[in-house]
């Protein structure tokens, strides 16, 4: 049978592996596309005329046609049209929503920047890696006092601002942050680690195409 979801990324992308990740814990097989960004398949036009800001993931959903695209917002579709993660109720979904902003804006933004240039991605300066750093380090306190006496960011179950922001957290240690400083977000992500049908990166996004299971 084919799968529902079809999922266009890059095995080192972070919000790619949100939106696997999401998949993996609700239970749904995905076919994978590969997308080589380092040859610009991300930039040619067939791509374009489905995913308009070049980017990678692009999720399409084969019942209806629909090709998503932006990690956060391709999360909410998932939990409206899978009826998991989205919150136990309205204000639950609206504290869920605001995470997913501020991730991208405080947290994501320099923890994956900092990844890049650890990686040797991206040269930069020393001083621009550490100013990633701090600003990463600053708002995973934020996270970390947060979770305190918390098993999970909104309410008393997983949604999408777990999923979410653990997709950012995963790579922290690539990013030269140890977590060790921060014994909350750590024992966080040991749970959703523990979640049925949790996967890690390597093991949900290859370095190939690959049909579902």
């Amino acid at each position: 049978m084919t799968a529902r979801f079809e999922l266009h990324g890059m095995f080192v992308s972070g919000p790619t592996y949100k939106v696997g990740l999401m998949l993996s814990l609700a239970g749904e097989p995905f076919d994978y596309v590969h997308l080589n960004l380092m040859e610009g398949e991300h930039k040619r036009p067939a791509y374009l005329a489905k995913q308009r800001f070049g980017q990678v993931p692009m999720l399409v959903d084969r019942s209806n046609g629909r090709h998503l695209c932006q990690s956060a917002a391709i999360l909410e579709y998932l939990a409206d049209t899978l009826g998991k993660f989205g919150g136990a109720s309205l204000d639950e979904r609206l504290r869920a929503r605001e995470w997913l902003y501020w991730d991208f804006d405080r947290l994501a933004a320099p923890l994956y920047r900092a990844r890049v240039i650890k990686a040797g991605f991206r040269p930069a300066p020393a001083e621009v890696l550490e100013d990633c750093q701090a600003a990463a380090k600053t708002a995973l306190k934020v996270l970390d006092t947060h979770l305190a006496g918390r098993d999970w960011l909104v309410g008393e179950g997983v949604t999408v601002a777990d999923i979410d922001i653990y997709g950012v957290v995963a790579f922290a240690g690539a990013a030269g942050i140890d977590l060790a400083d921060y014994p909350q977000v750590a024992a966080w992500a040991k749970r959703v680690e523990a979640l049925p049908g949790f996967q890690p990166a390597d093991a949900l996004l290859p370095k190939t195409s690959r049909e579902a299971a």
